[in-house]
């Protein structure tokens, strides 16, 4: 009998009957001490006297009396009204006809079939029509091919030829409330509030489950499967939290109707679960009809709110008139005809200007229960939007607006005040919490704008998703305005297919993606070269050890001739999406986008930007996501150039700079957007360190109180390590050598380097060239400017001649502040001792003197100037006069040094008098003689009219004799010594960082 036509006589042309065929499979009398049977049922529908039969099939189990039989088939009646539409009421006199149940006599038996005829009885017209599948207008009905036993849905059947015309259009606006805006009492009473000061003439309101409660229903489906019986309690849970929401917000007749649906969905959840739990499965359309309860209940909750408050309001449950096609990638194709058909009906039956409707659930078009997926409650809203030609879709949720980028990788995200429908498709597609790309495809073909609001938060305007401006004028537009924001997808890995075969042959693409695609995995991005020598592609992670091995086995023949090289597998990555209208047209964002990359030491793995303008899409290595994603958004001004800070050396240098930052950060971020964070400081023997900034008022009190033992490495990976600044600088402010040594290495990892340390550039030639060819490769930056003359700009100045193409011939200064000082201060009334003594009280020696008279420090500077213009000497070939008597040479403390100085008098006395007489005055000099390729630190005599001569105090003075300046020396002098002009010498070079960073110049 199974799948004939089965006619019924006496059943009247109003009449509905309801078949049944009860298969016995199986049963197995060991599986519990009662005989249990496997049941299959198939369900027809019988209309008018005819129709053809819908199987759905289920397992169910069932002791084997046919008194449990007959209650079988009454229950499935029973379960059937529960779900019909609420115009019809299933009959009371529901009858089982011609029951028949055979005998068997082993323990695990085949059955013939038995049959069970429901009639329901007695139909009138324009009632509710009870089937399952889609009946023509003949009355045929169409076969379904679910395997699902389903409760069937109701649908209205109007024979009226009157039709009621539907009004659309700016009367209406639409709003969408998620989870979060339905997550208590409280927040409820919000959205009713929201709902009733909204002046539009219609509303419909689309609301999602209550928080956490399509999780929670998932979950109980989860576990009945699993057989786990803490579903019951579960379900339990459920019920109490609508329960104890119902009894907060409504009272009397309201909270009696809502308590007595809510109760008796209940139960049918109960004993659909049951079903689950014994057969141990639950195929998707059970679970989609299951799962949608929590939004039925959340409307009907909102609408009695609502009407709590006096307004005319009625609540829709959408699968009554939300029409889908399941498509084979997990989503669904909203009918949009069908559905507005079914709308018109429903409001011509539900006249109320405030509607609340469920969001996230459907029907397919045999009026089987579906969703609409993941955030299908938007979609829910977008789709009535379109079908009211609503003038606008607002969508509520718990965030201001969407954002310039993640928020929480990137803190200072702004809010974009508008968006074009393709730039917000951009941005979600790639992760930003935007909207659901199919979200925006309904509202997209009439130009209905979609307004993202927070509900708690009132007074922000949003984000509004609608058409661009018809006419737009290029030339004012900024970087700001032509890149909106950007995205990331995490977990991806690259597949590279190469090979010199491949170029050329036709196909060769389609055969790779016809295998990606038989595997079930979902491309990116898509890279391919012109030459056709290589296809590269992105898929998730986890899917991609299928796609190489399916590749590997489609292309085996073409890799053992050689024709492919390779099917390469590159893990760990992430894709950065740079998303703004028409932002691929104009010239210098693509440059933007990769300079930042570049200059942040990021290297990219593969590129794709199509020709529609609105998104640049780059491979990058996993780590590297979140500081790309600062890099790229604080070069496009959207935040501040944030620089994570680390100071190495707390000195005397070290603490003056630290406290001119202190001084100037408000300054830096309110006029420049610079916003330097000091996240570590470091000394010799304690360290501190903070993950957001350190608070430079009270560095020193912090140092003390909570310093920690100085580990170099640590402090290294800690500033670095912090992935929310996308910019590392570490600030050697020592005269460590040790420290020195570990320059290539840092700027390998990317990390930038301001030092006034004269150590690195004037160590070993070897290690020198080796660190400034890496500075010439990258993108890191190494500056140095306060290792010769402090804050004097002598580096820069010397970097500008050589790269305008002058040529220099010599280069002669006075570079020690210190001996500036001495002999500025040595005239014949005064011993040479005294000098030195009054210098070292002023502090501008070091602790030792003979540092500074031994000229060692000032050699160092030769040799830095020497190897910027090309000369690659080491400090050894320097000619060094020093000032320390060859006897004090070898003295163990400076206080024996200055006692017996004084001894030594008389020939310094004699050099002066002599210069005197000649009119000439005595200046410890450096000289770099690039002519010779030679390299002086000498103590020479200038007549009284040379610029050498006219120096006072301390001061700094160096002359680049050029091509250019070949007569008349380029001459730069100033302060050359003191620890507030190095620090601000150091504190230039950092500006000079976050300027080539992106921050404004």
């Amino acid at each position: 009998m199974k799948g004939s036509m089965v006619c019924r006589k006496g059943v009247s042309s109003d009449s509905v009957t309801l078949v049944a065929f009860i298969n016995f499979a199986s049963i197995d009398l060991l599986e519990t001490l009662t005989q249990r049977v496997t049941l299959t049922v198939s369900v027809a529908l019988q209309h008018n006297g005819g129709g053809s039969l819908q199987h759905i099939r289920t397992k169910f189990y069932w002791i084997d009396e046919e008194k449990q039989l007959r209650a079988l088939c009454s229950a499935a009646a029973m379960a059937f009204s529960s779900s019909f539409s609420p115009s019809y009421s299933f009959p009371s006199n529901v009858v089982v006809h011609n029951s028949k149940i055979q005998s068997f006599n082993s323990r695990r038996h085949w059955f013939s079939s038995s049959l069970f005829i429901l009639h329901a009885g007695d139909l009138h017209q324009r009632s509710a029509l009870l089937r399952m599948g889609s009946i023509s207008e003949r009355g045929r009905v169409e076969p379904s091919h679910s395997n699902i036993f389903v409760p069937v849905r109701g649908v209205v059947m109007d024979t009226s030829k009157e039709k009621t015309q539907l009004p659309k259009g700016d009367t209406w606006s639409v709003h969408k409330f998620g989870g979060t805006c339905m997550g208590t009492a409280k927040t409820i009473q919000n959205v009713a509030e929201i709902v009733i000061k909204d002046d539009s003439e219609r509303k419909l309101v689309v609301v999602s489950a209550m928080s956490k409660v399509t999780d929670m229903i998932y979950d109980l489906i989860y576990k009945a499967q699993s057989r786990d019986e803490s579903y019951i309690s579960a379900l339990d849970v459920l019920l109490e939290k609508h329960r104890l929401t119902a009894l907060e917000l409504l009272d009397g007749d309201d909270v009696a109707t809502f308590l007595s649906r809510l109760h008796h969905d209940i139960n049918n959840l109960k004993a659909m679960l049951r079903a689950i739990y014994i057969a141990g499965h639950a195929t998707e359309s059970f679970s989609d009809f299951v799962v949608g309860h929590g939004e039925l209940w959340s409307a009907q909750m909102l609408s009695f709110v609502v009407r709590k408050h006096g307004m005319d309001c009625s609540w829709m449950d959408t699968r009554d008139v939300l029409i889908v096609n399941p498509t084979s990638s997990n989503q669904v194709d909203p009918d949009l005809p069908e559905s507005g058909r079914r709308l018109e009906k429903w409001l011509s039956k539900n006249p109320s200007k405030t509607i609340i409707a469920t969001g996230f659930i459907a029907s397919t078009p045999q009026n089987i229960p579906t969703t609409l997926k993941r955030d299908g409650s938007d979609f829910s809203a977008a789709i009535m939007g379109a079908l009211l030609r609503a003038h606008q879709v607002t969508i509520w949720t718990d965030v201001d607006g969407v954002y310039s980028a993640d928020p929480r990788k990137v803190s200072e995200a702004v809010i974009l005040g508008t968006l074009s429908y393709q730039e917000a498709w951009e941005m979600s597609y790639f992760g930003a919490n935007v909207l659901h790309p199919r979200t925006i495809i309904p509202v997209m073909r009439d130009g209905i704008p979609i307004v993202i609001r927070n509900i708690f938060n009132l007074s922000a305007p949003g984000t509004v998703i609608c058409k661009p401006p018809l006419r737009e004028d290029g030339d004012g537009q900024s970087l700001e305005s032509l890149v909106k924001g950007f995205a990331t997808i995490d977990n991806v890995a690259l597949v590279n297919v190469e090979g010199s075969g491949m170029a050329g042959v036709p196909g060769t693409a389609s055969e790779i993606f016809g295998t990606v695609k038989d595997v079930g995995a979902n491309v990116v991005m898509i890279s391919q070269a012109s030459s056709e020598h290589s296809v590269c592609f992105a898929v998730p992670e986890k899917e991609v050890k299928a796609v190489a091995e399916a590749l590997q086995s489609r292309f085996r023949q073409a890799l053992d001739a050689g024709r492919l090289s390779k099917v390469e597998v590159i893990p760990s990555c992430s894709i950065l999406a740079a998303v703004g209208q028409k932002m691929a047209s104009t010239p210098g964002v693509s440059a933007t986008v990769f300079s930042a990359l570049a200059k942040a030491n990021i290297n990219v793995r593969a590129i794709a930007q199509g020709c529609s303008e609105y998104n640049i899409t780059v491979v990058l290595k996993r780590e590297d996501c979140v500081r790309a994603l600062r890099a790229v958004h604080s070069r496009f001004y959207l935040s501040k150039t944030t620089i994570a800070m680390g100071i190495i050396g707390s000195g005397l240098i070290g603490g003056t700079l630290l406290d001119q930052l202190r001084d100037q950060a408000a300054v830096l971020k309110g006029e420049l957007n610079i916003d330097l964070r000091v996240m570590g400081i470091t000394g010799s023997r304690t360290m501190i360190l903070s993950d957001l900034g350190i608070d430079l008022s009270r560095w020193r009190e912090f140092q003390k109180e909570k310093g920690e033992i100085a580990n170099l490495d640590k402090f290294v990976q800690h500033v670095h390590g912090n992935h929310f600044f996308p910019n590392t600088v570490l600030v050697d402010c020592t005269a460590d050598s040790n420290i020195a040594s570990h320059y290539y290495e840092w700027l390998r990892r990317g990390i930038h380097i301001v030092t006034p340390n004269k150590k690195a550039n004037s160590g070993p030639l070897d290690q020198y060239l080796k660190v400034r060819e890496l500075q010439r490769q990258s993108y890191t930056h190494y500056f140095y400017e306060a290792t010769v003359g402090a804050g004097l700009p002598i580096i820069s100045t010397l970097r500008g001649l050589l790269e305008t193409g002058d040529k220099i011939l010599c280069i002669e200064g006075i570079f020690s502040g210190t001996l500036s000082y001495i002999f500025n201060n040595f005239l014949t009334t005064r011993s040479y001792s005294e000098v030195v003594a009054e210098a070292k009280q002023a502090g501008y020696t070091e602790p030792d003197p003979r540092d500074d008279l031994s000229g060692t420090d000032v050699a160092r500077k030769v040799i830095i100037l020497a190897r910027e213009c090309g000369l690659q000497l080491e400090l050894s070939d320097i000619q060094l006069e020093s000032l320390v008597p060859e006897p004090l040479r070898g003295i163990a403390s400076a206080e024996e040094f200055m006692q017996k100085l004084p001894q030594f008098d008389i020939d310094m006395s004699k050099k002066q008098q002599d210069a005197e007489a000649a009119g000439e005055v005595l200046r410890y000099v450096g000289v770099v003689d690039v002519i010779k390729g030679k390299g002086f630190v000498e103590l020479r005599r200038y007549k009284k009219s040379h610029p050498f001569a006219q120096l006072s105090g301390a001061d700094n003075i160096i002359a680049f004799t050029t091509s250019r300046y070949k007569i008349q020396p380029l001459i730069v002098r100033g302060p050359g010594a003191g620890a507030q002009v190095t620090a601000a010498g150091v504190f230039s070079d950092v500006l000079r960082l976050a300027s080539s960073l992106g921050a404004p110049s």
